[in-house]
């Protein structure tokens, strides 16, 4: 591997860890000096959004580790982690929380918007603080390598909140590939399913007034000023090209997971969108395909990835997978099982036959099978979205989910091999080889990468001394970085050429505007 990363590192870091010191990580002088801990010394962790998945993260955080600092710019939204860790001190500004409270603190979990995510993590890692930060890591492809680089510098112990690179599931995927299952592959699809944020819009939503629980130019952080609209928070930000990712930031960074482990991916040749719906200057587009070309990675050949967003099993667009026209094609989550594989270990590093959200594992998961009750904005009184309509009802809702034979709907990937078919679904959390009579036969290969105890465990590991979290940013930075270049393709039409050295379009001025964020004046960001 080239740039420093070793071949170990690369797959997964802590994954192929090393022998533990006599007296656990910690405990050579030199680990010490560096700010790492004995195991058996509990971190210090703040957190930075503590709702939504913030307070599940929190949580994750809180059943080993001890909670040093809360900070959220909503006190509506932060109510519930507020009251359970009434302790903690409490702040809506994370740097006044850094600068009173910083010798208090080891590490931070970052669960802002993902506009704010390279602005907070960055201030954690300038003072030594190890950071967890959540998916998709960064808005934007320059922050991303902004956060690779902060974290080589500040030598500090990372993780990327997308859980699925822990689960069993995953590292299966990758270990059929790499035994030449399915021979080489050329083509790979990934889709997610609809959202329930905005789309669409045909201009920013009415200005309101803000609440008197919100900051909300604390809110805003670095980004440019803007009037307040109850249409932004606490969820319905994703949809919006300023603050978030639409679904390859929602889902995408989940479904995608295996397919870049299992192919290897770095950066890629050239991002180009196919075909979208609903396009806006302001929010993403309601559904559409952009392609991603990759080059050849040592023995692996060139690959085409699709991503296609926002799939239902009826579009006329979505992915047929050839020669499987009668076939299931997302597996069920938590499927291995049936091969005497132990459960899996996902979000918090517990895991069995149900869902990630506690439901039923189905196919596809929690969001490819959902159905019923519009879900996911956020809470009551948090506008969902169909489109740029709001729906308040089950019946107004068209299906986001479900199967179709043959048809790749809902949120889960398809490699195409020579020899065969691999599908995974959710966040990487159910694996199999199709046609369906193939995998009743199929015998796994033998495990190459050791198991993960936990995502968030993982992290802690890593910053009392481990070995790197198996989403250290010297893997996910250029994982985040690929995936916000479908963002840009949304808004700039074309076959765009990546020169990834450089962080740069070859071709298209229009799309170097985006790479990197427009910061508020004097909110700059620099290593």
């Amino acid at each position: 591997m080239s740039d420093g990363v070793s071949r170990r590192h690369f797959f997964y870091g802590t994954l192929l860890a090393g022998a533990v010191p006599t007296g656990g990580f910690g405990s050579v002088p030199s680990l010490r000096a560096l700010g790492y801990k004995p195991f058996y010394d509990k971190l210090n962790v703040a957190v930075v959004g503590c709702g939504g998945q913030g307070g599940v993260d929190l949580n994750d955080a809180a059943k080993t580790e001890n909670v040093a600092a809360l900070c959220d710019v909503d006190e509506t939204r932060a109510a519930a982690a507020f009251s359970r860790f009434s302790k903690a001190p409490k702040y809506k500004d994370y740097r006044a929380m850094l600068d009173k409270e910083g010798k208090n603190i080891d590490a931070c979990i970052v669960a802002t918007p993902d506009f704010m995510h390279a602005t907070v993590a960055l201030a954690c890692m300038q003072q030594g603080k190890h950071v967890y930060v959540e998916k998709p890591l960064t808005r934007t492809p320059w922050e991303a390598r902004l956060l690779r680089d902060a974290a080589a510098k500040y030598k500090v112990a990372t993780q990327m909140g997308n859980q699925g690179f822990s689960h069993e599931c995953h590292r299966v995927a990758a270990e059929i590939v790499w035994s030449g299952e399915i021979g080489e592959v050329r083509e790979a699809h990934v889709a997610t399913s609809p959202s329930t944020y905005p789309t669409e819009l045909a201009q920013l939503p009415p200005e309101k007034e803000v609440p008197t629980t919100l900051d909300w130019n604390l809110w805003l952080g670095n980004a440019p000023a803007r009037p307040f609209s109850e249409w932004y928070i606490p969820y319905n930000w994703r949809g919006f090209y300023d603050f978030g990712t639409g679904q390859i930031g929602n889902w995408a960074t989940h479904t995608a997971g295996p397919v870049h482990t299992a192919l290897q991916l770095g950066a890629p040749e050239s991002v180009e969108c196919v075909n979208q719906a609903g396009k806006s200057q302001y929010t993403f587009p309601s559904r559409g395909v952009v392609r991603l070309d990759f080059p050849a990675r040592g023995p692996m050949p060139p690959v085409s990835v699709y991503y296609h967003e926002a799939v239902r099993p009826n579009d006329p667009e979505a992915f047929r997978v050839p020669g499987m026209e009668k076939e299931t094609i997302l597996p069920p989550t938590d499927n291995l099982a049936e091969k005497g594989r132990p459960t899996a270990v996902g979000r918090g590093g517990f895991g069995g036959g149900r869902g990630p959200g506690g439901g039923p594992a189905g196919p596809g998961g929690r969001g490819a099978a959902a159905e019923g009750p519009p879900r996911g904005a956020g809470g009551p009184g948090v506008p969902v979205f169909q489109g740029s309509q709001i729906v308040t009802s089950a019946s107004q809702m068209a299906p986001r989910g479900g199967s179709q034979p043959g048809v790749l709907a809902g949120n889960g990937s398809v490699l195409i091999g020579s020899k065969g078919v691999l599908a995974t679904s959710s966040r990487g959390e159910g694996v199999w080889l199709l046609p369906s009579e193939r995998w009743k036969e199929y015998k796994l290969p033998p495990q190459l990468l050791t198991r993960s105890p936990g995502h968030m465990v993982d992290w802690v590991r890593a910053c009392k001394g481990g070995d790197p979290s198996c989403s250290d940013f010297s893997i996910t930075a250029p994982y985040a970085e690929w995936l916000a270049l479908v963002c840009i393709a949304w808004r700039v039409p074309g076959k765009l050429q990546w020169d990834s050295k450089n962080t740069r379009f070859t071709n298209s001025e229009a799309a170097n505007q985006l790479v990197k964020p427009v910061f508020r004046r004097g909110s700059e960001l620099k290593l």
